[in-house]
């Protein structure tokens, strides 16, 4: 019989040696792109991003959360560093515990309507200084930390992947009421009682409440 099981060893890429012979050479233009600092340009494009994905890594695993606020909430310091705070959540604090153990950290900017995203990688603290959480307040409220980034790599990714998804278009929305509520899974998956309707009818509320 025919082994078909997509993950049969025969099947699998082991090796980067595999792995180039499979996809070639990147183009000089995907190479000199990434660099060390920030760029004016990169600069521009990370002022201007209202949302960015966080990624954090520990021995227990990875972590990738979303982080977003009104474009210039991140906040570029110099060539080499970046600070962004940490807004009100669900108090896991998973990305902050990752940092804690190990501060290697990825982030993917992006901007509403631009196919083009700024990926950075680099090493990351936490920090409670007084006058830089106070250079985060939104509303008279102030972020409990905030976290510091020194950018070893940082680098613009092409077009191809939001001109796929369509992610920006109109034809691309879907419509909520046919995904699962956030009340409706938190009761599906919870091991104490949970009323979920009753935590989507209050959510419009609450958010305007607590987003800081």
């Amino acid at each position: 019989m025919q082994d078909t099981d997509p993950t049969s060893v025969s099947h699998e890429i082991t090796s980067l040696a595999q792995l180039e012979e499979l996809y070639g050479s990147p183009k000089q233009i995907s190479i000199d792109k990434e660099v060390g600092y920030i760029s004016p340009h990169y600069k521009t494009f990370i002022e201007a991003s209202p949302f960015f994905t966080l990624t954090t890594v520990s021995e227990e695993g990875t972590d990738c959360s979303p982080r977003g606020d009104p474009a210039g909430f991140v906040k570029v310091i110099d060539e080499k560093t970046i600070e962004f705070p940490d807004r009100r959540g669900n108090n896991r604090i998973d990305s902050l515990r990752n940092i804690v153990q190990d501060p290697r950290v990825s982030l993917l900017f992006m901007i509403p309507g631009v196919g083009e995203t700024i990926r950075i990688n680099g090493k990351a603290k936490i920090s409670v200084d007084p006058a830089r959480l106070e250079a985060h307040k939104i509303e008279g409220k102030l972020p409990k930390s905030i976290m510091v980034v020194t950018v070893e790599t940082i680098y613009y990714q092409c077009q191809k992947a939001i001109y796929r998804s369509g992610l920006w278009t109109e034809e691309a929305k879907v419509d909520r009421k046919t995904i699962p509520t956030a009340g409706q899974m938190a009761q599906a998956l919870s091991k104490v009682e949970f009323d979920g309707d009753a935590y989507d009818k209050a959510y419009p509320g609450r958010i305007k409440e607590t987003a800081y």
